[in-house]
């Protein structure tokens, strides 16, 4: 029987853990997520009808909210425990809709109860506590749903009439592509300039030595580009070696450097980028976890407080068990006098107020690392020092500049050093900004002791040349930084924008830095010509103001809509009589430059404008059905074209045929660089006959035997993407043809660990353990003790999800298992696969879940019977030990969607949905 009470959260790892708070008088059921949306098609908002919306609810949902009404009738009291955020309360109003519309809160008290941490206390307390359902909140929501549906039906049809191959436009994520294009134009047009310093090395008459630097000369001091050319560099030199130098000046001050507050969302996420290497989305997925609670010694416990949140703040309790625990630790001189206290910038913060924290700060990372995975425990040690730290003494250092004279005092350089005196909240916790123009401080470099009028010994005078640097390109990072600078967004939305610029093809992640595709940069030079207001930083930064106001009760939604709706919807009028022909020019003018770069050797830029075919058209932008293109003006007589971006960021013209490298020196044959349809690839030895094109990794030997009189195929190999087809050298190349390599023998196994290049790219393998590599890391030069870690993340990922059977099928007694296959983690039974949804994680499925994925699969496997199906319909296929795959690492790709206004392309609305793994369950 239910109980008396029912508690509705979001997800069923939560309610798992709050089950076991309260008693047996409350039944704990999830909603997995929101329930209700708006239907991907047109007129789900209608602004005629003063913007009245059309929700709908979810196939997967329909079952839960039977679940949960099932658990309501009958109860005396309900209560909302969903997320302390904006999100959380738009869920619970959903909720409170759905249920009334079934006639099933006429005789319940409905509550709603928020808490910033699952721990059996908070829990407790919010229950004792409750609340109604905040109405300017679920308004802030409605107005945010609405402008991005409005946004996305609107503007998204528009680009695929004028820019056929352009995706959807979205509000906040049109604005993030313009910034990662915009950085990159500005890279593009960047012009290094030389410029140089000079070192000098000196030596005190105790015989102790240090380096200086030039810092003035003739009474002016030098900023970066005086010396901007070598022959100023060695005039400076000359007069250095010319003079003798002494002790004008010693300055000496006593710098304090307070600790960071503790994270926020994005902090979090800045941070996790810097020092583990997590994109957003994976942060989030991890922070997931660690909230909604882990089974820690037979006891489920939420480890961090909520993790969407623009607070800085802590509760009176943490402050006070975090100075215990310092003073305990480190002693009471790392405990200041007061507490610290932060208050948050962002204005009228609608997340959970408090900063994301550990729910015991006594429970240290070592304490639980034997029952967190890998990312876990490092997010949540990342997670406990910023904590502790941020409640600790100031660090104190001592810095101490010294002038070095000539005798005329024309010619001063400068010695510097600093020596950490205590160190601090820097004994727990450091950071460094990833785009520092600098270096690092040293912050224990000493000077040798020196007094004004002492004379010292100089050694050797050094000049090195330098070149100015173009700005960073943005990493994950630096992008949420730059957005939350702007006032762009927010924070729970971070991460959902970023994988959707991704996912559209609109940018990519070179070496965890941002970098535009070309169609990215077509939309983006589309918007800022059309629809220049709605890209730009400021009008975007106003409009979250306005949505905070409503949310803080200061205006009404409504009339945000109406504001907005009316000169949008003019301006879209306004391009309804724009030609192809005048986008075409419009942006051929503006990307000129960069698909059309003036050539290094000095000639007029026109000349990057002639058909390299028929040498007389000028190349320009073209539109067809599948997209922009390079194409001759002279069509059709002359029918050259090249796509405007391929794989390795190299443009086809620039490998127009094979590349020579060079000969193997054991074999004599030749080495080249060609391109497939697959992209680039290295090849020894001449082709078979007539060019060929290669598969997309190295080749395996076909089944049967070869003819006797057929020549030996050349051996090949992709090349890895974080290599330039134009730039790779003969070294690298027969580097990646010499793979598999081994790496070393395992420290525990004792048998080999090899890497190579396979069918899904690099990859480790270790026995019949393989691991996909990482981006970041390098097939070439990956070493042991790295190739161990990776190893072992595979092998516990596996051991924990394949194979565990979730129980027998109720119809044929057979059981259902769950294991993982080349498109990511699945349910099966007997022959029937059915994909685990992205985000779901596999250990949480239920033999329930698992029957209902596999009715879905069934049921679309038989409507589909007697037809073609299409590759991404295969079940999900068991890991194999070929080399060529490590299918695991895989992740399944979705066949691309007609283009009509409810194709999934359509929804850009769903950009500002927070990154939520409730949303997938």
């Amino acid at each position: 029987m239910p109980g008396s009470n029912v508690v509705i959260v979001e997800s069923p790892a939560k309610a798992k853990t709050i089950n076991k708070y309260l008693g047996s008088d409350y039944t704990v059921v999830a909603s997995f997520g929101h329930v209700r949306d708006l239907p991907a098609r047109d007129g789900s908002v209608r602004p005629e009808e003063d913007f009245a919306m059309e929700w709908e609810l979810g196939e997967r949902s329909r079952r839960h909210i039977d679940e949960i009404a099932k658990a309501v009738r009958g109860a005396k009291r309900v209560y909302l425990a969903t997320d302390p955020d904006r999100e959380g309360e738009a869920i619970a109003w959903h909720l409170t809709e759905v249920l009334r519309d079934k006639n099933l809160l006429d005789k319940v008290d409905v509550q709603r109860i928020t808490f910033n941490e699952i721990t059996k206390s908070a829990v407790q307390a919010a229950i004792e506590h409750p609340r109604a359902v905040s109405r300017e909140l679920v308004d802030a929501y409605l107005a945010r749903r609405a402008l991005d549906y409005l946004v996305g039906f609107t503007l998204s049809p528009v680009l695929w009439r004028k820019l056929p191959g352009s995706r959807s436009a979205g509000r906040v994520q049109s604005v993030a592509l313009r910034l990662v294009c915009e950085r990159e134009a500005e890279i593009e047009v960047f012009r290094p300039q030389e410029y140089w310093s000079i070192e000098a090395l000196f030596a005190t008459a105790a015989g102790a030595t240090f380096t200086a630097h030039l810092s003035q000369l003739d009474g002016k001091r030098l900023d970066r580009m005086a010396l901007a050319t070598k022959d100023a560099a060695e005039a400076a030199v000359a007069r250095i070696l010319a003079n003798d130098f002494a002790v004008a000046a010693v300055e000496r001050r006593q710098v304090r450097r307070n600790p960071y507050p503790p994270f926020t969302t994005s902090t979090l996420q800045q941070e996790a980028s810097r020092k583990l290497g997590f994109g957003a989305t994976r942060t989030m997925r991890v922070a997931q976890r660690l909230y909604e609670g882990v089974d820690i010694g037979g006891e489920t416990v939420g480890l961090i407080t909520y993790m969407r949140t623009d607070g800085v703040s802590l509760s009176q309790e943490a402050i006070e068990a975090s100075r215990g625990l310092i003073g305990s630790l480190w002693g009471d001189k790392y405990v200041p006098d007061t507490p610290r206290i932060y208050k948050t910038a962002a204005k009228n913060a609608q997340e959970a107020h408090e900063a994301i924290r550990p729910t015991d700060l006594y429970r240290k990372p070592e304490s639980v690392a034997a029952y967190l995975e890998s990312d876990e425990l490092r997010l949540y040690e990342l997670v406990w020092k910023r904590t502790v730290a941020s409640q600790m003494e100031s660090a104190v250092l001592d810095q101490v500049a010294v002038d070095l004279a000539s005798p005329k005092k024309d010619v001063v350089l400068r010695a510097t050093g600093s020596m950490v005196v205590f160190d601090g909240f820097m004994r727990v916790y450091q950071e460094q900004d990833e785009d520092a123009s600098g270096p690092a401080d040293d912050q224990d470099r000493r000077l040798p002791s020196m007094a004004e009028g002492d004379a010292v010994d100089r050694r050797s005078v050094t000049p090195s040349q330098h070149f100015t640097q173009p700005p960073p390109r943005y990493t994950e990072a630096s992008l949420v930084k730059k957005l939350e600078e702007l006032g762009i967004g927010r924070p729970s939305t971070y991460a959902s924008i970023l994988q959707v610029l991704q996912d559209r093809n609109y940018v990519r992640l070179e070496k965890r830095r941002f970098q535009p595709e070309d169609r990215g940069r077509l939309v983006t030079a589309f918007l800022k010509n059309f629809f220049n207001r709605y890209v730009e930083y400021n009008f975007t930064a106003d409009l979250e103001n306005q949505l905070d106001d409503i949310s803080g009760g200061a205006i009404d939604w409504k009339t945000v809509l109406r504001d907005f709706w009316r000169a949008f919807i003019q301006a879209v009028e306004e391009t309804k009589d724009l030609t192809i022909t005048q986008v075409l020019t419009t942006l051929d003018d503006e990307l000129g430059p960069h698909f059309f770069p003036a050539p290094a050797d000095g000639q007029d830029a026109a000349a990057a404008r002639v058909c390299p075919k028929c040498h007389q058209g000028r190349l320009g932008l073209k539109l067809g059905k599948m997209g922009a293109f390079i194409g001759c003006s002279n069509y059709p007589e002359c029918r050259y074209t090249r796509p405007l971006a391929v794989a390795n960021d190299d443009a086809p013209d620039a490998l127009d045929g094979p590349r020579d490298l060079g000969d193997d020196p054991e074999t004599g044959l030749p080495v080249s660089v060609r391109r497939g349809p697959y992209g680039a690839y290295i090849q020894l030895g001449p082709p078979r006959g007539s060019e060929e094109a290669p598969p997309a990794a190295a080749e395996k030997p076909k089944k049967g035997k070869k003819a006797k009189d057929e020549a030996p195929k050349p051996k090949r190999v992709s090349l890895p993407k974080n290599l330039s087809a134009t730039e790779i050298d003969l070294d690298t190349a027969l580097r990646l043809l010499a793979l598999p390599r081994t790496v070393g023998s395992h420290p525990e196994t004792g048998q080999e660990i090899q890497a190579g290049i396979g069918r899904f790219g690099p990859y480790l393998k270790h026995g019949t353990v393989y691991k996909s590599l990482p981006p970041d890391d390098d097939v070439l030069t990956i070493g042991l003790n790295r190739a161990v870690v990776l190893l072992g993340e595979a092998a516990k990922k596996a051991a924990a999800t394949p194979g565990r059977t979730l129980g027998d099928h109720p119809k044929t007694g057979k059981p259902v298992t769950v294991g993982a296959g080349r498109f990511g983690p699945y349910v099966k039974h007997g022959s029937l696969y059915a994909s685990i949804p992205k985000g779901t994680e596999p250990d949480s499925v239920t033999l329930e879940q698992a029957l209902e994925l596999l009715e879905a699969k069934a049921a679309k496997d038989a409507a589909k019977k007697g037809k073609a199906a299409p590759a991404t319909d295969e079940a999900p296929k068991a890991e194999t030990s070929k080399a060529e795959a490590p299918k695991a690492e895989k992740k399944e790709k979705k066949a691309p969607a007609k283009r009509k206004a409810k194709a999934d392309d359509g929804q850009a609305p769903a950009e500002e949905k927070p990154s939520r793994t409730r949303k997938r369950a």
